[in-house]
């Protein structure tokens, strides 16, 4: 697991002289929390490409970029964990290669240089992946991520030279000195109707993401060519306890110390107790498992379920008690490490719990995320499903995925932005086209639409960048090919409410668990929002008068009014609007500040 970072220019650029060693040491600064390992970078005339590591396949070996002296110009570095490394280095020995150590990265310019772009389609694991190929001609960058997106790839193309620069992070691409952005101005409208942004898009116009399961060829003087590879799925074998089993014992061996994240909840409960079973059955050391709650009596607490799966499954249990004081603080750090607004309160949780893990000598942690997208689990996709014909389930669903529903928001807007988003259209507006479009089966348009955008943008950037601010890589079982492809075998009828995930935690869960209603794993934002709570003050000053007026795109009067009412009659609804507001106010403060590139004059 690591941070990459890099960059390809063509024409003039390409001839001129290579990146200056400042500014790439500037761009490698902004994520070396990730990678605390080992750094290195190599740059030539009109390219560059680094890695800021962390250790954990082969920790003594396996450095980067990756190269093999019998493949002269073919570099290659990588973010994540290729799981069939030692099957695909066998094949490539076969065919000639010779590799320095067991580190799953360094089969990567040998796949290449059997199989071109197409290398990422051989790769089982999750993975963002560039490789600059600087043979006489034959020069191009690929940039390759996983087909579930865990992890990201960020990129910036200038038309004016035709130079690409990457980075896994937003605040490490500003780092490059020819970057030029600007936020979106549709940027809030997103947040607060989508609470991030989906699809290729971020919140700053001139930076993309690579979505899941894609590959960019970037050749000299072009615009990156974006393509989705075409799915291979793993025949799923078993029923789903047998599948999950089979993934959580993959990736639950490691050479360095593994943990599991427990929420209480049935996804990281399963995967508790079959890493617990796993750790048992192979002689380690009792699974260590983390739960996050707050200090102080606080509503939805999730405490005692994390506690009976942790005895169930006989870990040694860690429940992290985080000062509801400290939270103020944290907003600022984790709008930064995510480089663009997420208006969940979830992530300040994701922060805090990474935050423990790493400090208890965890180097991996096994998390359940992606389980309710893949399984039918969200309360939404119920209401759907049971949307009668005719019904206006599509908006209504757009409306539960949203920080502030469409009739608030539009509310909200002072009428020139309100009229600017009717022209260009909301993000909900997109959502709600692809889900109508999708045809009578409500229930593979719900799953392909979570797994495909949601996912990726909501939850595993969150997940990457926030365990990664620690240093800590989370792998998610349920991401896996294997269990994608058995979610995706199985009947409507077992997808509805998690039933096929019930089913297999009946004889490894307690009965509470599986009693219990669902819950998210976030923090209680409607009781914490209000006077004397630890975020009231945090988001008053930040929704101030001055600073809306000044912004020009929601009524400072509606929104002190919304503030009044949430003081008068705390609610969910209101608190997550108010926050999604917030959030995005620091974030457009920040992002100011990440563009004037570390150590380099203004």
């Amino acid at each position: 697991m690591c941070r990459i970072f890099g960059s390809f220019a063509a024409g003039a650029a390409a001839r001129a002289a290579r990146p200056e060693p400042a500014e790439l040491a500037a761009v490698s600064a902004r994520q070396r929390h990730g990678g605390p390992d080992e750094h290195e970078v190599l740059s030539g005339a009109g390219w560059s490409l680094g890695c800021d590591r962390l250790a954990v396949t082969d920790p003594c070996g396996g450095q980067q970029p990756y190269r093999l002296p019998h493949l002269p110009g073919v570099l290659a570095v990588l973010n994540g964990e290729i799981y069939n490394h030692a099957s695909l280095r066998r094949h490539l020995a076969a065919r000639g290669h010779r590799f320095p150590d067991r580190c799953d990265g360094n089969v990567l310019p040998a796949l290449y240089a059997e199989y071109g772009p197409a290398f990422a389609e051989h790769l089982d694991g999750m993975f963002a992946v560039a490789v600059l190929d600087l043979r006489p001609g034959r020069a191009q960058l690929v940039l390759a991520v996983d087909d579930m997106g865990m992890k990201p790839v960020h990129w910036h193309h200038d038309a004016a030279d035709g130079s690409t620069r990457f980075a896994s992070e937003i605040p490490a691409l500003l780092a490059f000195e020819g970057v030029r952005i600007a936020p979106r101005e549709d940027s809030l409208d997103t947040v607060l109707a989508t609470r991030t942004s989906f699809s290729a898009r971020t919140a700053l116009d001139g930076i993309e993401v690579l979505p899941p399961g894609a590959t960019a060829v970037v050749r000299p003087g072009c615009r990156p060519v974006v393509r989705r590879r075409a799915s291979h799925p793993a025949r799923p074998v078993g029923d789903t306890q047998d599948v999950l089993r089979r993934e959580v014992r993959r990736l639950a061996r490691a050479e360095v110390p593994v943990c599991a994240i427990t929420s209480g909840g049935l996804d990281s409960g399963l995967v508790t107790a079959l890493a617990a079973e796993y750790a048992r059955e192979s002689d380690a050391p009792p699974l260590h498992t983390f739960h996050l709650t707050y200090r102080g009596k606080w509503p939805d607490s999730e405490a005692a379920y994390a506690r009976s799966v942790a005895r169930r499954a006989r870990t040694t249990h860690h429940e992290v008690a985080l000062d509801p004081d400290e939270l103020g603080s944290l907003l600022t750090r984790t709008v930064r490490h995510l480089g663009q607004p997420n208006a969940d309160p979830i992530a300040l949780s994701t922060y805090a719990l990474f935050r423990a893990v790493r400090e208890a000598g965890f180097t991996v942690a096994l998390a359940g995320d992606g389980a309710d997208e893949l399984f039918g689990g969200y309360d939404r996709m119920r209401a759907a499903l049971d949307a009668p014909a005719g019904a206006d389930w599509a908006g209504a669903y757009a409306d539960a995925l949203s920080a502030a529903p469409r009739m608030l928001r539009e509310h909200l807007y002072t009428s020139g932005y309100r009229a600017y988003i009717a022209e260009q259209g909301s993000a909900a507006d997109r959502i709600e086209q692809e889900l109508r479009s999708a045809g009578p089966d409500r229930m593979t348009a719900l799953t392909a639409f979570e797994t495909r955008w949601r996912l990726p943008a909501y939850h595993l950037r969150r997940v990457d960048h926030l365990s990664m601010a620690w240093a800590v890589e989370a792998r998610l079982p349920f991401c896996q090919p294997g269990v994608v492809a058995h979610a995706r075998s199985l009947p409507p009828a077992a997808l509805r409410g998690k039933r096929a995930l019930y089913e297999a935690g009946g004889d490894l869960l307690p009965a509470t668990v599986l009693a219990r209603p669902k819950q998210p794993f976030t923090l209680p934002i409607a009781a914490m929002l209000t006077p004397g709570g630890p975020l009231f003050d945090t988001v008053r000053e930040l929704l101030s008068p001055a600073r809306l007026v000044l912004g020009g795109k929601v009524r400072a009067d509606r929104v002190q009014k919304l503030l009044a009412r949430q003081t008068e009659r705390p609610s969910q609804r209101d608190a997550l609007a108010l926050w999604g507001l917030a959030v995005h106010e620091l974030w457009s403060d920040v992002v100011q500040g990440m563009r004037i590139p570390v150590g380099c004059a203004a």
